[in-house]
């Protein structure tokens, strides 16, 4: 039975330095390791994204699948529903590292119809509800700095490394 990692991050200017770090502190044992290409979109349905397909692929009944934290893998409610199915469905176990999800059997299944147990199905969309909250909270109060910014007269994004009017010295040297 293999241990098949996944990891993924959102923009190029990311690294997973911190779902390696979660991962080896766990100590799985001969890992194979499927990680996105940098920027593949999180909007993507997990079942579309690349790599996951190829660890899909890759899968056979009782490997287990390893993730640093739930939303690695899924960002939102109708998102997780789809993987635990397609996890189930190929008899694969599901180990999260970190976070809300890491305490819970998400495999839980009812013994005579083979569905998600409702109260595993209820927890789940719950704590996904809770962390796209999150991020969508986030994401308008990042808009509404950057509005309240602009309405002062301050424009958006990084300082300039060199002050104004010194690039041309900066050049030449």
């Amino acid at each position: 039975m293999a241990n098949l990692i996944y990891q993924r991050v959102s923009t190029d200017q990311q690294s997973t330095a911190r779902q390696n770090l979660l991962l080896a502190e766990a100590g799985i044992e001969d890992p194979v390791v499927f990680e996105e290409d940098a920027g593949t979109s999180s909007r993507l349905h997990p079942l579309q994204r690349p790599k996951f397909g190829e660890l899909l692929a890759y899968a056979r009944p009782g490997d287990t699948v390893h993730i640093s934290e739930m939303f690695r893998l899924v960002r939102g409610t109708r998102h997780i529903l789809d993987v635990l199915d397609t996890l189930h469905a190929g008899r694969l176990a599901l180990r999260i590292h970190d976070g809300a999800f890491s305490a819970m059997d998400l495999t839980a299944r009812h013994p005579r119809t083979g569905k998600l147990l409702s109260t595993v199905k209820f927890m789940v969309q719950t704590l996904a509800a809770a962390g796209e909250l999150q991020r969508d909270l986030h994401r308008e109060l990042t808009y509404d700095g950057l509005r309240a910014a602009e309405a002062k007269g301050s424009k958006g994004g990084r300082r300039p490394a060199v002050a104004a009017g010194k690039t041309v010295a900066v050049r030449t040297a």
